[in-house]
Order: structure tokens, then sequence, then C-alpha cells
């Protein structure tokens, strides 16, 4: 089958490309866009539709999103897709996703909680929650909340 040319509409992401951005293999691109960037927020910061790709941006959050198409797939694939891996993504703000996410009806997978996490001799906090996207990967997004030492505790 032949490729789709190449057409694309948009520009480099602010800032440049992030070093490690990851691509997901979405099942309709359409549906992950409205997810995505209507519930989300994130923004389109170029896209080929022919090929049914999108480069997507929130500040400094960059991922991509291609509608299935073989050329990276290494087996089979079933949902939930990205099984073993949850993607934090850190954020200003929690409560504007959590409302448009409540809006929409997208159910959470796990509800917002405080969760702290030890570095060294410190823990940093962090308010996270965790939702699935249309086709399962699973997003665990992050507001800080601060540092504090460590207690010594387990």
């Amino acid at each position: 089958m032949p490729k789709p040319p190449h057409d694309s509409r948009g520009a480099v992401p602010e800032g440049g490309f992030n070093a490690l951005v990851p691509e997901l293999d979405v099942s309709d691109l359409a549906v992950s866009l409205r997810f995505w960037c209507d519930l989300l927020g994130f923004t389109i910061a170029y896209d080929r539709p022919a090929s049914r790709f999108a480069y997507l941006t929130r500040g400094p959050i960059q991922v991509m999103l291609c509608e299935r198409n073989g050329n990276w797939q290494v087996g089979d694939l079933a949902r939930p897709f990205g099984r073993g891996i949850n993607f934090q993504l850190m954020v200003g703000a929690l409560s504007p996703i959590l409302e448009a996410l409540e809006a929409a009806g997208w159910p959470l997978f796990r509800a917002p909680a405080e969760a702290w996490y030890r570095t060294g001799d410190r823990e940093g906090g962090q308010r996270e929650f965790l939702v699935q996207d249309p086709d399962g990967y699973l997003l665990r997004f992050a507001q800080v909340i601060g540092t504090r030492p460590w207690n010594g505790m387990p």
C-alpha cells in the first residue's frame, strides 16, 4: 500500500522538540483529538491529516498521536493500549482538567489524591489522578504541592 502524502499544517512546537516524546498508536485520531484537546487542554502544534498524525502540546508536555497503520507495531495491539506503562504529566493545576472530564462524564481510573515520593533526604508532594484515554493509555496528571524533609519512615 503506498504511503499517503506528507502534507502538514502547523509548526514546530514553541521552544523546539523535547528530547523524549512518546508517539501513541490510536484507533481513531478524531476521537483521540477530542479527548486530548477538548478535555485535557492540549493543542495541535502540527499535523499531517493524510497520514492521520498529530503532534500535541500542553505547556512543556509533548505527545504524538498516530492512527494505527502498522508502521511501528511490533506485536498484537489490544485494548487497553500501553499496558505496563503510565505517563506522568506535570501541570500547574488539576482542576480545569478534572472539571472538563466531569462535564464530559469521563470516568477517572483513580480519584485525585495526595502522594509523596522520596528523593534522597526529601519528599516531593503532588496531588495526582489517573485517567485512561479512549484507547486505554493510562495518564497520571500531577500538580506539585511542595517538598518536606524525609521523616525516616518507610
